[in-house]
C-alpha cells in the first residue's frame, strides 16, 4: 500500500515511541553487542614521517567513493532563506580540505622552531572522540561511537542540521545538499543534507581489516591498535624525540594521537584554518561544565526516539519508492 509523507511520519513516530528506551548509539547504527565488547582502538600519527605524498587521501577517495552523495538536483527552496545550501557536487576534485568527498586531507605547517626551521605534513581527519559532543548531542540520534572508539553519521538518517559540525572543537562534518531523509520527511524545512565525515573505515576494521589510509601509507606514519597500547607508544615516542602529543587530552580525550617534535601551538599557528581547515589548537573537555553534561544526558533518551521515528520512515519511505 502507498503511503503518502504524512501517513508514514505518523506511523514511524507512533511505533518509535516504543523504542525510547534504548540507547541512541544502538539506533544511530553501531555493530551489535560484538561492536560494544570490541576493544577500542586508536591511531598514532608520527608527523616527523609524512611526507605529504597524499597516497592516504587517493586510498581513502577510493574506499570510500561508493558513499560518496549523488545529490537532486535542483535543491528544493528553503524557508528561512538564510538556510543556505551546501553543494560540493561539482567540486568533487578539492583536496586541499574537508569536504563531503574528502573526509581526510594533508595539512602542511612550515616555521622555524628553537631556532631551527621545520616543514611538517599533517593528516587531518575526524579524531574519533572518546566522549564524542557530535554522537552526544545529535538531537537525531544519527551520529554514533561504537564499540571500538569509531564514530560515524548514518546518513540513513541524518537531516543535515549540523549540530555535529557546531558542536566538534574541530567543526570536523561537512554537508551535501540535495540527498538523504529530509528530501522524503520535509523538504523544504529540514537540515537540508546529509552531514560526512571519516568513519575510519568502519566496516573494513569491522571485518578486521585496516583503514585504507593507513594500509596504503609508505612511510607507515600510521600505527593502529588498542588504545591504551597506542598511547603508551606515542608516549615513548615523544619522549624519545622530545617532542609532543595533541589528541590524548585535547575535548577530554581522543582516538587519535599525533605525535610532533615541534609543539602544537607553533604548529596551529603555522597552518591556514578556516572551513574545513581545522586547527590545532588546545582543546579543553566540554563535559566538564554541568550544563553541557546535563544537556548529553537529557537529551539521550530523545535522540533514542528520534533515531528510532527516523529508521522507521526511512524504511517507509524506501517502500514506497519501490511501489
Amino acid at each position: 500500500m502507498k503511503m503518502n509523507r504524512r501517513s508514514f511520519i505518523a506511523s514511524g513516530l507512533a511505533v518509535a515511541a516504543g523504542t525510547a528506551a534504548r540507547p541512541a548509539r544502538a539506533l544511530a547504527g553501531d555493530d551489535g553487542p560484538a561492536a560494544r565488547e570490541a576493544v577500542v582502538l586508536a591511531t598514532l600519527l608520527d608527523l616527523s614521517k609524512c611526507i605529504g605524498c597524499g597516497a592516504c587521501v587517493e586510498a581513502c577517495r577510493e574506499a570510500n567513493a561508493q558513499r560518496f552523495p549523488e545529490p537532486v538536483k535542483p535543491f528544493p527552496k528553503m524557508y528561512p532563506s538564510r538556510v543556505k545550501a551546501a553543494d560540493w557536487s561539482d567540486k568533487r576534485d578539492v583536496d586541499d580540505r574537508l569536504t563531503p568527498y574528502n573526509w581526510l586531507y594533508i595539512q602542511t605547517a612550515s616555521g622555524e622552531y628553537d631556532g631551527r626551521p621545520f616543514e611538517l605534513n599533517i593528516p587531518r581527519r575526524c579524531l574519533h572522540c572518546q566522549n564524542p559532543p557530535c554522537a552526544n548531542l545529535c538531537p537525531w540520534g544519527a551520529a554514533s561511537k561504537d564499540g571500538r572508539g569509531i564514530v560515524a553519521i548514518n546518513d540513513e538518517i541524518c537531516l543535515g542540521g549540523s549540530k555535529c559540525k557546531d558542536v566538534c572543537p574541530w567543526h570536523i562534518p561537512e554537508r551535501q545538499t540535495g540527498v538523504g531523509l529530509y528530501l522524503k520527511l520535509a523538504p523544504s524545512f529540514a537540515g537540508n543534507g546529509v552531514m560526512y565525515k571519516c568513519d575510519r573505515c568502519r566496516d573494513r576494521v569491522a571485518a578486521g581489516g585496516t583503514p585504507a589510509c593507513i594500509e596504503v601509507c609508505p612511510e607507515g606514519v600510521q600505527t593502529i591498535g588498542p588504545r591504551d597500547e597506542i598511547l603508551a607508544k606515542a608516549r615513548k615516542l615523544a619522549e624519545e624525540i622530545g617532542g609532543f602529543i595533541y589528541g590524548d587530552t585535547e575535548n577530554g580525550g581522543t582516538n587519535t594521537f599525533y605525535v610532533s617534535p615541534v609543539p602544537f601551538d607553533a604548529l596551529n599557528q603555522a597552518v591556514e584554518t578556516g572551513p574545513g581547515r581545522p586547527h590545532l589548537a588546545a582543546v579543553g573537555n566540554p563535559f566538564t561544565t554541568e550544563d553541557i553534561l546535563a544537556r548529553a544526558v537529557y537529551a539521550a533518551p530523545l535522540a533514542g526516539l528520534a533515531a528510532g521515528a527516523l529508521h522507521l520512515i526511512r524504511g517507509a519511505a524506501s517502500e514506497d519508492d519501490h511501489e
